[in-house]
């Protein structure tokens, strides 16, 4: 590797806030690194409640407060960011408040577990945040004792993580796709590698999707008419009894992923439950088809020249399920890469985000600024659509959960930013699965560029383009996006092909003809002078001069 594996040389402390669960991991100088545990776990769930007095409980004790009183509880402020302030039961807050809540919540255990050290913080952020966001998650960082906390993007962290800690190759010029599968939110990041670090090239997503969409799906799968009173609890004990069982679901799904079974007892009926691997991959298959369908989508969108994948990296809780990486590698022609514990990736990877000059040195023809023309390509295209994706039909965004584990807790709506830097249109006209692509009666045209040099979501492909198959799961029918507006075209950016070695006749008489040419013209023009100067023709000059040139040497 090109620099230190050691890393930073002072304390450092890298947090991910997530939609459900917060993770930090701390590192020490001399490169050590684990997780901070919080109630001895590294998952802190980033829940908040608000207790009649305004005080802010966090994590799971936040959780357990929840059976008491939902309309105080709030299990995912990262989605209200937005909102300015959140109603708590009859109270409001700022969701800076809440955000610092959480964030206080891992200062303390960082001191706890290090001592009174002030370290270096990193603090991950969605790529597609914009200054508006990202100003809120700093302010809500200092309050908490975090100062001067440097944001780093996530799927930058990833792929740091996939090149600095687990030392795969990844040469200038070619790229990570990271598939981050989370809780909540499901994104897809295509991560180029530069001369200083790395990129993000493009990001596509759903915030409407996670792995607590396959614990919806498998209650609804198990539930009875007895299950009423767990779903739709009116009591305390009703209420801790609906808790414990999305719980124990969520254990037994993790189970899953060691095993081929598991059994778990339902609170408050004393009835056993026995689930199989099998029924879990018939019950997770449409949401992990959405997610793999919009990972196959960005990286077809991204036009990659062949070789310039250097690995798919599977990031996020719900990325455990052995039937990701199964579909992602049946559909890439790619096997991902997992490991054991995939929500600690993108906290360690922020730390080194800014020591990710990695492994080899350039690579295979073609630069980085190549990629960066993909993005660039459809940037305002991107722009034309990102409108018409914020007003979405309620009711087409895919999927959605059979149950919802928090009916009395204000979600709110996921409001794109206004100052946001990335668009977010959504791949969502995509032929179904194993269907033939439509006949196209009129050429394609060539792609927009933009003049823009940043980052971007992929705009749907026209319905010119002609996709590969690919396999879809909707649940609801889609409307398909209006075609972007027109704008100037210029042909894209073709990789030149390396042209044919000539033959070795070839160039033996390529060096023939030249030391002919060499002689012959000096000669000749000797003929002409000499024939000149003493008025004769020029077959009796060419005979003086080979006369006068053996005369000469002797002979």
């Amino acid at each position: 590797m090109a620099n230190d594996p050691g890393g930073p040389k002072r304390h450092a402390l890298g947090v991910d806030f997530g939609t459900s669960n917060t993770v930090a991991v701390a590192r020490w100088p001399d490169g050590r690194a684990r997780p901070i545990l919080v109630d001895g776990s590294p998952l802190l769930p980033s829940a908040v409640y608000a207790e009649p007095s305004g005080l802010l409980n966090v994590g799971r004790d936040a959780v357990h407060s929840a059976r008491l009183d939902p309309a105080r509880f709030e299990p995912n402020p990262k989605r209200r960011i937005d909102d300015g302030t959140v109603l708590l039961g009859d109270q409001e807050f700022p969701i800076v408040d809440l955000i610092s809540a959480v964030l206080a919540r891992v200062a303390e255990e960082w001191h706890r577990a290090v001592g009174p050290v002030r370290p270096d913080v990193t603090l991950t952020c969605p790529a597609t945040w914009g200054a508006a966001r990202r100003t809120l998650l700093a302010e809500a960082a200092a309050r908490a004792g975090l100062e001067g906390a440097r944001l780093v993007a996530e799927p930058v962290a990833a792929a740091t993580y996939f090149a600095e800690v687990l030392g795969r190759d990844v040469p200038i010029g070619s790229v990570v796709v990271v598939h981050d599968f989370g809780a909540g939110t499901f994104d897809a990041s295509v991560v180029a590698r530069t001369a200083s670090g790395f990129e993000v090239m493009a990001v596509d997503g759903r915030d409407d999707i996670g792995g607590l969409d396959i614990d919806a799906a498998i209650v609804e799968h198990l539930r009875t008419d007895e299950w009423q009173r767990l779903l739709e609890p009116t009591t305390i004990e009703e209420r801790r009894a609906r808790r414990q069982l999305w719980d124990d679901v969520r254990i037994a799904k993790e189970r899953l992923s060691r095993a081929q079974s598991a059994d778990f007892v339902v609170p408050l009926l004393d009835t056993e439950v026995h689930l199989t691997r099998d029924e879990l991959e018939k019950l997770a298959r449409p949401v992990l088809d959405q997610t793999v369908r919009v990972t196959q989508g960005l990286i077809r969108w991204a036009d990659l020249p062949e070789g310039r994948l250097a690995g798919v990296f599977l990031v996020g809780g719900a990325s455990r399920i052995p039937l990701v990486a199964t579909l992602l590698h049946r559909e890439l022609g790619e096997a991902p890469v997992v490991i054991e514990q995939p929500e600690l990736v993108v906290a360690e990877g922020s730390i080194l985000a800014d020591a990710a000059l990695l492994t080899t040195g350039a690579a295979a023809p073609g630069p980085t600024a190549e990629l960066r023309l993909v993005s660039t390509r459809r940037a305002e295209s991107a722009t034309v659509v990102a409108p018409v994706m914020a007003q979405r039909i309620p009711g087409t965004t895919g999927l959605q959960p059979a149950v919802d584990p928090w009916p009395d807790a204000d979600h709110g709506h996921w409001v794109p930013d206004p100052q946001a830097t990335v668009a977010t249109p959504r791949f969502e006209n995509l032929p179904p699965v194993h269907q033939p692509p439509p006949p196209d009666p009129t050429p394609s045209p060539s792609r927009p560029m933009s003049p823009a040099m940043a980052p971007t979501r992929p705009v749907s492909p026209p319905p010119q383009a002609a996709p590969r198959k690919m396999p879809v799961t909707r649940s609801q029918p889609v409307t398909p996006l209006p075609p972007p507006a027109r704008v100037a075209k210029a042909r894209p950016a073709r990789v030149p092909k390396p042209k044919r070695r000539r033959g070795g006749f070839l160039r033996f008489l390529q060096l023939l003809f030249s030391f002919v040419v060499m002689l012959g013209v000096p000669v000749v023009a000797l003929v002409l002078a000499y024939g000149y100067g003493n008025g004769e023709s020029i077959q009796d000059n060419a005979v003086d001069l080979v006369r006068d040139i053996l005369d000469l040497i002797g002979m």
